[in-house]
């Protein structure tokens, strides 16, 4: 999914906020793969391939359930090809404080919705928690194009909601993902 996309859906999304009388500054946490786009907006396209955009309104919780129109196999999934996966607050499992650590999403053609991302330590860590195939091969991309950095990560596993066994699993996923060769075309730098 583009820069342009991502943008595409705030924008809708705003709107249907908006003729649902939902006033305010629209605010969109985006907690799946897309949420790179905060630090890395130009980010390899080999790493993403999704065509949805999790996200959730920070101030309404009610949200959700008004942007299903835009969500999987509506009419705009059908005309664009993408679409929203309007999700709650608590769908990721993520580290203390990834609140205080969201990147703003850069400026474009959102109708004056603001994007938040996750930032890609905190990402990381939801997609560890989740470990779906996608999940693990989304993580080798994100090590192979030198993303993350190892020893953040296990910092920030101590900070994370789980037992003792999972946390463990988690540790040894780290290890083994870092064990990997270095990549030969790291990505580009991060966004300041």
């Amino acid at each position: 999914m583009t820069k342009q996309q991502v943008d595409h859906i705030l924008r809708a999304a705003s709107r249907i906020l908006e003729a649902a009388g939902k006033g305010g500054t629209r605010k969109f946490v985006i907690i799946g793969s897309q949420s790179l786009h905060g630090k890395y907006p130009d980010f390899p396209d080999a790493i993403v391939r999704s065509i949805e955009l999790d996200l959730f309104e920070i101030d309404d919780d009610e949200a959700a359930q008004l942007l299903e129109v835009i969500g999987r196999d509506s009419q705009f999934h059908e005309t664009y090809g993408y679409y929203a996966d309007p999700v709650g607050k608590k769908t990721a499992v993520l580290p203390k404080g990834w609140k205080s650590r969201l990147v703003n999403l850069a400026p474009g053609d959102t109708g004056g919705a603001k994007g938040l991302c996750l930032e890609p330590h905190d990402l990381a860590m939801a997609k560890y928690a989740a470990n779906r195939d996608k999940d693990r091969e989304f993580l080798a991309g994100m090590v192979a194009h030198q993303m993350l950095d190892q020893e953040r990560l296990l910092e920030l596993l101590a900070t994370m909601p789980l037992d003792e066994q999972r946390r463990e699993a988690i540790r040894s996923a780290i290890h083994r993902d870092f064990a990997q060769p270095a990549p030969l075309n790291p990505t580009r730098r991060p966004r300041r």
